[in-house]
């Protein structure tokens, strides 16, 4: 098997492009286009990709009006500086979703926030 492309919908791929470059750390690029981008890590493995609600004829991706923000989907990201990833996203939003903590069951660091149109970000390291 070959590494998975996680697609996410969002309205404003430009704008979600440079949230999740300035989360990431990363410079900031621009998306291939503006109802697709892939944000690369620095050896070009694809980290996320993301897609203009209703931009093609893509069953889950048709309408943004059926979800909310932090509804339906979860992104984790492992990362591996925690406290800088962990600053980068206090920069980004004012407030966390949830705070930083061990999580019992994974027994991993990790906070989460709302990211973009409708998905909720957890960062995380073991």
């Amino acid at each position: 098997m070959k590494r998975t492309w996680t697609i996410i919908g969002v309205g404003d791929v430009p704008g979600s492009f440079k949230w999740y470059q300035a989360q990431f750390g990363q410079p900031a690029t621009l998306p291939a286009h503006d109802y697709f981008g892939q944000i690369l890590d620095s050896d070009g493995t694809v980290l996320l990709c993301l897609h203009e609600w209703s931009a093609h004829e893509h069953p889950s991706l048709m309408r943004s009006d059926h979800g909310t923000p932090g509804n339906g989907l979860l992104l984790f990201f492992r990362v591996d500086d925690f406290d800088l990833a962990l600053q980068r996203a206090r920069s980004l939003v004012t407030r966390l979703e949830e705070e930083p903590h061990v999580n019992p069951n994974t027994q991993t660091k990790g906070f989460g926030e709302i990211a973009s149109d409708v998905s909720e970000a957890r960062f995380g390291t073991s």
